[in-house]
């Protein structure tokens, strides 16, 4: 069977998987890039944003990763948008397509998570952003179908992964630790009490000043 995955996602020491004030245009909130510039110096995220250069080590190791295996992936609609509730048509957010510009880095299915229905969105390169009210089991019933043998890839935000944690449904979770403190957010591990008894964890730290914690499903 397809495995559920989750790869570079990055917390601060203090656990916070995004900051505090998300907007269109500070899509971390306060914490703005810091979170991911690890990420952001990486050969494989250079060649992403057409980039030349970038680092090859053990960051990029990781970061690579992302790309590999998948058919679909699942997200939570902070990931997708700075808006909540209804999609109202105030401003420009009925039309709203997300941060990624026309060719969105995904190139498969993706699957929002809203209890706000939409149609779907077809994009460039394959990725299509469907927009679904369901549980995180529903939601990966979807996503496997649309899969196939693939993988299926966990985006986040952090609130929704903390849900696929808990409900167990995450086989390998790829998680950075960044060296700073941000104090505000949404938090990951808030409520996945002896998590460590269900997933075997490895650390791994760079030069960079992260740690990859690996977390395997026992």
């Amino acid at each position: 069977m397809s495995q559920v995955r989750v790869h570079n996602f990055s917390v601060s020491l203090d656990g916070f998987g995004t900051g505090d004030g998300i907007t269109v245009d500070a899509p971390f909130g306060h914490a703005g890039e810091r979170l991911h510039e690890w990420m952001f110096a990486t050969r494989f995220w250079r060649s992403m944003v057409g980039v030349p250069g970038g680092s090859t080590g053990i960051d990029n190791v990781f970061a690579e990763q992302h790309s590999i295996g998948f058919g679909a992936e699942i997200m939570g609609r902070g990931k997708f948008s700075a808006s909540t509730g209804p999609w109202t048509g105030i401003g420009t957010d009925d039309e709203w397509r997300g941060w990624w510009g026309s060719n969105p880095p995904f190139h498969t299915p993706v699957f929002v998570l809203t209890h706000h229905a939409r149609p779907s969105i077809e994009m460039e390169g394959g990725t299509v952003f469907h927009f679904v009210d369901a549980s995180p089991a529903e939601a990966l019933d979807l996503a496997r179908d649309a899969a196939g043998d693939l993988d299926v890839r966990i985006g986040g935000g952090p609130a929704m992964l903390r849900d696929f944690l808990a409900a167990g449904l995450v086989d390998v979770a790829h998680v950075v630790q960044v060296p700073i403190l941000l104090g505000r957010g949404v938090r990951l591990w808030d409520g996945l009490d002896a998590l460590d008894e269900r997933y075997a964890i490895e650390a791994v730290s760079s030069p960079s000043g992260v740690t990859h914690l690996t977390l395997t499903r026992r």
